[in-house]
């Protein structure tokens, strides 16, 4: 399918001037990559500590990259990770900061992309993405005014057609990243198809609609044209009085690649990425080694090199009104590198850490809520802001995917635990205002139980509670709660004190032993079950317990752990049957009792032998690749 592209996008004065005809228009864009920790912390990599694993210092690029385009209005750069840079501006003085307006309102210093990261794209959720833009977005808007207008996902590891319609809806006007299928790039290379409309949204139509490219050569400047310290490519030496006087080889060298590239698109423009992984510490080799080259490479007339960013390329693409553009509606995944190579191990490396990142964001959307709704807590009181950048800095493309060292990970899962420990006290302290306002119910000191998923509750172990369940959906919400108690009998009742159903289920030695090993407790003996119900949207409901030794048996239904059992058990409710093996405990059948249709079910578990290579490919399975040992 074909679609006719005529739409113009206009974004203010250029770097350079177009040219129409034949010849082609190079735009050179400055950038560096610098993720929110990979193999070193966030700390480590804005301060540039821990440089025996990689040398990195996110601070000294921003320094020196700022100081570069203040010499040459020409000159130009984008940024990318608003968590580093926020940290960087909280410590630049008002002449820097004034500088840095200047840059920005010029049109030398663009943000593209805008969120607090580069967010993951296969294990983020939804809500998570929203969040992490929103933050990043916020502040340049609040800051500079402006807004971002190109998705730059440059380095996640395969695209979901989420991110595009997320990015459509923020009003971008195009979306561009370096990692797809390399037999879908190749094919794109040879059909001159590395520009496509991705139509990424069948229910929302055309309002989801996204001009979006595939980069050339990675994010990576073309070869041999790298001037970073960490390079060792030859710089443009234009001393005619040097032995080693280069500028016509390496013109020459860089027209025929420029000319090269050109052939794969369908108008005369054409970007190349100068810069790369934590790039431009020195922006001066940088910068200087690019006025010479295009300077030169513009004296020869082949070829019209500029400064530019990602926004203005795509306003000179899409301004040729006679193109046609293919499209695409389906996700960019899997992502396989080379044969064998399928990036899809990283959707459950660390599943602790992508288990606690989810826990972490129902917490933050419940402390924004009751945030909202109390009209904050004061400059001085808790707030859900350090959860929201923990849970920022969280759906980095190397954060929640997994992929990052063991320390790095450590790292993470503190940072969302501050943030949840602060959210926590947002949640209690509005909740206790919100139950004491018109009733006669006294203010509570409400704690959270952490440990609940073995049974751990020194608040419901210690006798008779109150407890609030809060619902952040936004419908009415039912469900099952799981309470651990110390007596065998205990009295529940709602909020209009009327009694509800209880089951006492008595708790196993494994999870007593785990909840010793793990809090140095296991006073519990029962977990009390009972259903909480319409609990309203963005509302909450007061639960009161009682127990006892046996006075309250009349409204709890006792259960016990029956070991070794050999003959297959049922259990039901008014809509299922489910029957299990008695001999291994799976699933045998499930039975619809409203419809009255069975069906059998074959329950088996099985694991795989991660290939360490082989003669025909060298590719390990990883923390990034799936690969068993038979492929």
């Amino acid at each position: 399918m074909l679609l006719l592209c005529s739409l113009l996008i206009f974004f203010g004065s250029l770097s350079g001037v177009l040219v129409t005809g034949d010849v082609v228009n190079v735009h050179l864009v400055p950038h560096t990559h610098d993720d929110v920790g990979w193999l070193k912390t966030v700390d480590e990599y804005y301060y540039g500590a821990n440089n025996s694993i990689q040398h990195a210092a996110v601070r000294y690029i921003l320094d020196s990259v700022v100081d570069e385009l203040s010499k040459n209005k020409d000159r130009t750069f984008i940024y990318v990770e608003i968590a580093f840079f926020v940290r960087w501006w909280s410590e630049q003085t008002d002449d820097t900061k004034q500088k840095v307006h200047e840059l920005v309102s010029n049109g030398q210093l663009e943000f593209i992309n805008g969120g607090w990261c580069m967010n993951d794209e296969a294990s983020t959720h939804y809500n998570g993405i929203i969040d992490q833009m929103s933050i990043g977005l916020r502040f340049i808007s609040n800051t500079f005014g402006v807004r971002p207008l190109v998705g730059w996902q440059i380095d996640p590891f395969g695209h979901s057609s989420f991110q595009a319609t997320a990015f459509s809806l923020l009003g971008f006007d195009s979306m561009m990243f370096a990692r797809i299928d390399y037999d879908d790039k190749a094919k794109r290379l040879s059909s001159n198809n590395l520009q496509t409309i991705w139509k990424s949204s069948p229910s929302l139509g055309s309002i989801a609609d996204i001009f979006t490219e595939e980069l050339y050569q990675h994010y990576s400047p073309p070869h041999d044209f790298c001037f970073d310290i960490k390079c060792s490519d030859p710089p443009i030496m234009d001393d005619d009085s040097l032995y080693d006087y280069n500028v016509k080889q390496r013109v020459t060298e860089f027209i025929g690649y420029a000319l090269d590239q050109a052939k794969i698109y369908k108008t005369n423009n054409i970007m190349m990425t100068m810069g790369d992984d934590f790039q431009y510490e020195n922006a001066r080799e940088w910068f200087e080694n690019l006025d010479k080259l295009i300077k030169y490479a513009n004296m020869n007339g082949s070829i019209n090199v500029m400064y530019s960013t990602p926004s203005k390329y795509v306003k000179y693409v899409n301004s040729n009104k006679d193109v046609t553009w293919s499209t695409k509606s389906d996700d960019f995944f899997p992502y396989a590198s080379a044969p064998h190579s399928f990036w899809t191990g990283y959707f459950t490396s660390r599943p602790a850490l992508k288990g606690y990142e989810r826990l972490c964001n129902a917490h933050l959307q419940a402390c924004k809520q009751l945030e909202a709704i109390h009209n904050g807590l004061g400059d001085q009181g808790p707030s859900s802001i350090e959860l929201q950048r923990a849970m920022g800095v969280a759906q980095h493309h190397d954060a929640v995917s997994g992929t990052e060292k063991q320390h790095v990970a450590d790292d993470y899962a503190k940072r969302l635990h501050v943030g949840e420990v602060e959210c926590r006290s947002v949640i209690a302290t509005v909740l206790n205002d919100l139950a004491a306002k018109g009733s006669n119910v006294p203010k509570m000191d409400l704690s959270f139980c952490e440990y609940l998923n073995i049974s751990v509750c020194p608040v419901t172990e210690g006798g008779d509670f109150s407890m609030v369940v809060y619902n952040s959906l936004g419908r009415p919400y039912t469900g099952m709660v799981h309470i651990p108690i110390m007596k065998e009998s205990i009295l529940v009742t709602d909020p209009d004190d009327i009694a509800v159903p209880v089951q006492v289920v008595p708790i196993s030695n494994v999870t007593k032993s785990m909840s010793l090993v793990v809090t140095g407790n296991a006073s519990a003996e029962y977990v009390a079950v009972f259903e909480v119900t319409d609990v309203p949207p963005l509302g909450y409901a007061i639960y009161t317990g009682k127990t006892s030794n046996g006075d309250y048996l009349e409204y709890t239904q006792q259960s016990s752990v029956i070991n070794n059992v050999k003959e297959d058990v049922t259990i039901s409710n008014k809509y299922y049957e489910v029957e299990f093996d008695g001999e291994s405990g799976h699933i045998k059948s499930i039975t619809n009792t409203v419809s009255g249709i069975s069906s059998s079910v074959s329950q088996q578990f099985f694991w795989y032998n991660a290939s360490t290579g082989n003669n025909i490919d060298t590719q390990n399975s990883n923390a990034y690749v799936f690969r068993p040992n038979i492929q």
